[in-house]
C-alpha cells in the first residue's frame, strides 16, 4: 500500500487530529448508486491511515442496488473485463483532507471523504467522483468551470415504532429487508404551507442544524405539494463541491433524522398510493475561470431575435451547450434518473418534463431557461433528474454532451409553449423506462466517449439486474419497498 506524500493540509489534519478529543473517524466513500459506504477507525487507527489509506474489498465497486454483487468475481476472466479487480481484491481508500468534518448527531466522530485507488496508486477509472473531476478537467482545458445550484425534493416520514419496528426483527431478515412502518409528517396537497410548515418543523430544523453545522450552504426548506414530501435549495457552488455536498446532505440528513425518529427517503416515488413525485433540479452555468464572469450570460439579446430563440436570453457558448443537452437527453436521462422507480415521475401535467424540450423560465420543460441579458445569474435548470441520482455522474452527463454541442457547434430549436403537447414530435420522448435509457446510454456517442467504453459497460452491468428484479416482481410495490424505500 502506496503512502500518500505528506501534504500542507493532510499535516495540518493529523494535527488538527492529535488535539482533538474525538473518538471515532468514518473514511467515507460514495459508490455508483451515490450511496455512501465506508469504514470506521478509532482516532490512533485513522492517524495512520490518512498516509496509509483504509484497505476496501474491490466488490463494493461491483454491487447494484440490492447490494449483489453484479460480476463473478471468482472466475477467470474477471481481470479482462475488469482490470485491477479480481477475487475480491482490495483497493484503498484515500482520504480527501480538505473534506474532514465533525458529525454533529454522532458523538465524539469526525468523518473524511475518501476516492479508491488500485494498490499500486493509480486511479480507480469506475469511480464516480473520478469521472466528474475528468469532466471537470474537459472544461478546465478551454479556461471554464462549472458551476451548480441544489433543488432538491425528497420525504420524511415519522417511524411508527422508533427506535425499532419489524423491519428489524431477526426473523424478518431477507435480502433486502422490509421497509420501515411509517406515518406522515404532513398530509400535503397544500403547497408552501405556513401552517403544514409548522407542523413538520421538528424534522425539518433537523435538516437544517445538521446541514449548517456540517458548513452546506442551506438557502430554504419548503413544503412541497405531495404528502410529507419537502424541499431544500442550496446555493450555487463550483460543480465538484455541489456534488460533495449533496452525496454527505442524503447520509446525514437520513441518520440524523433516524435518531429521531423519522425516516427520510430520496427515492423518488415512495410506494404509497395517495404520493407526488420528487425531482432533482440541477441549476448549472458555465463560468470563465480567469475572471468568475457567467459564460451563459449575455449582454444583450441577439440582434433580431426573438424570446423563443435562445440566443435571446443564452451567450453563443450557452446556445450550443444547451443544444447539446437537448441532442444527448435520452442519452444522459440514466444519469439523471438511475432508478426504476424514477421513470414513473416522467408524466404530463405534473411539472416533470416528458419530451425533450427547452422553455424560457417553463417549468414543464426538459429544461428550463432562467436569466436574461445582463443577468449574471443566468442559468439553465435541468428537470430530469430524480433526487437518488448520483450526482457525480448526474454533473458529469451535462458536462459530456454540452461540450459535444460546443464543438459540434449545434443549432437549438425555438423554446417550447406547449411542453405536454399530446401531438408532439413521439421521437423526443423521454425514456421511459430503465432498460431504454441504458439501450440509449450506449447508444450515445457524447456519454460513451466521455465516460468511456468501459465505464459505460460497467455501469450498464450494474443496472439491468435491477430493472430485471423490477419486471419480475410478483408485488412490485413490495420491490420497491424493500430495494428502494428502506435504502436510498
Amino acid at each position: 500500500m502506496n503512502a500518500a506524500p505528506d501534504t500542507p493540509a493532510l499535516a495540518e489534519l493529523r494535527q488538527r487530529l492529535e488535539a482533538s478529543s474525538l473518538e471515532l473517524i468514518r473514511f467515507a466513500w460514495c459508490d455508483p448508486h451515490g450511496v455512501l459506504r465506508g469504514k470506521t477507525l478509532t482516532r490512533t487507527a485513522a492517524l495512520k491511515a490518512l498516509r496509509q489509506g483504509v484497505g476496501m474489498v474491490s466488490t463494493l465497486m461491483l454491487k447494484d442496488t440490492s447490494d449483489r454483487t453484479a460480476f463473478k468475481v471468482f472466475e477467470p476472466g474477471l481481470a479482462q473485463t475488469l482490470p485491477g479487480f479480481g477475487y475480491a481484491n482490495n483497493l484503498v481508500l484515500r482520504p480527501i483532507p480538505e473534506s474532514f468534518r465533525v458529525l454533529p448527531w454522532a458523538t465524539a466522530t469526525g468523518w473524511l471523504q475518501c476516492q479508491p485507488e488500485f494498490a499500486d496508486g493509480s486511479v480507480v477509472p469506475f469511480d464516480t467522483r473520478s469521472q466528474l473531476q475528468g469532466a471537470l478537467a474537459r472544461l478546465s482545458q478551454r479556461g471554464l468551470g462549472m458551476v451548480c445550484g441544489l433543488e432538491i425534493e425528497f420525504h420524511i416520514y415519522r417511524l411508527r415504532h422508533a427506535p425499532h419496528g419489524a423491519h428489524l426483527d431477526p426473523d424478518q431478515a431477507a435480502w433486502p429487508g422490509l421497509a420501515p412502518e411509517v406515518s406522515l409528517i404532513h398530509p400535503g396537497y397544500n403547497l408552501l404551507s405556513e401552517s403544514w410548515f409548522d407542523m413538520a418543523e421538528e424534522p425539518l430544523r433537523i435538516v437544517q442544524h445538521t446541514a449548517q453545522a456540517l458548513g452546506m450552504p442551506l438557502a430554504s426548506l419548503e413544503i412541497e405539494l405531495g404528502p410529507s414530501q419537502v424541499e431544500a435549495v442550496f446555493d450555487a457552488t463550483d460543480a465538484l463541491t455541489a456534488a460533495d455536498n449533496m452525496v454527505l446532505f442524503r447520509s446525514a440528513v437520513q441518520q440524523a433524522l433516524r435518531r429521531a425518529g423519522y425516516h427520510a427517503t430520496f427515492m423518488c416515488r415512495p410506494p404509497f398510493e395517495h404520493i407526488m413525485s420528487s425531482g432533482w433540479h440541477l441549476h448549472q452555468s458555465l463560468v470563465h475561470l480567469d475572471s468568475g464572469r457567467n459564460a451563459f450570460m449575455r449582454e444583450a439579446p441577439a440582434p433580431f431575435s426573438s424570446t423563443r430563440e435562445a440566443g435571446h436570453t443564452l451567450s453563443d457558448v450557452g446556445c450550443r451547450y444547451l443544444a447539446g443537452l437537448l441532442h444527448h437527453a435520452k442519452g444522459m436521462t440514466v444519469m439523471c434518473t438511475p432508478t426504476a422507480n424514477g421513470f414513473g415521475r416522467f408524466r404530463p401535467n405534473a411539472l416533470a418534463p416528458q419530451s425533450v424540450v427547452w422553455g424560457f423560465d417553463n417549468r414543464g420543460a426538459m429544461l428550463r431557461v432562467i436569466g436574461g441579458a445582463g443577468d449574471g445569474a443566468t442559468r439553465i435548470e435541468n428537470r430530469l433528474g430524480e433526487p437518488a441520482a448520483n450526482p457525480y455522474l448526474y454533473m458529469a452527463s451535462q458536462i459530456h454532451a454540452g461540450l459535444s454541442g460546443d464543438e459540434q457547434a449545434l443549432n437549438t430549436p425555438l423554446a417550447t409553449e406547449s411542453p405536454y403537447a399530446t401531438d408532439g414530435d413521439p421521437t423526443l420522448r423521454i425514456p421511459t423506462n430503465l432498460r431504454d435509457a441504458l439501450a440509449a446510454l450506449s447508444a450515445d456517442t457524447a456519454m460513451t466517449q466521455g465516460f468511456g467504453d468501459d465505464f459505460i459497460r460497467y455501469y450498464s452491468a450494474l443496472k439491468l439486474p435491477e430493472q430485471q428484479r423490477f419486471e419480475q416482481a410478483e408485488d412490485p410495490l413490495e420491490f420497491q419497498r424493500r430495494e428502494y424505500f428502506s435504502r436510498l
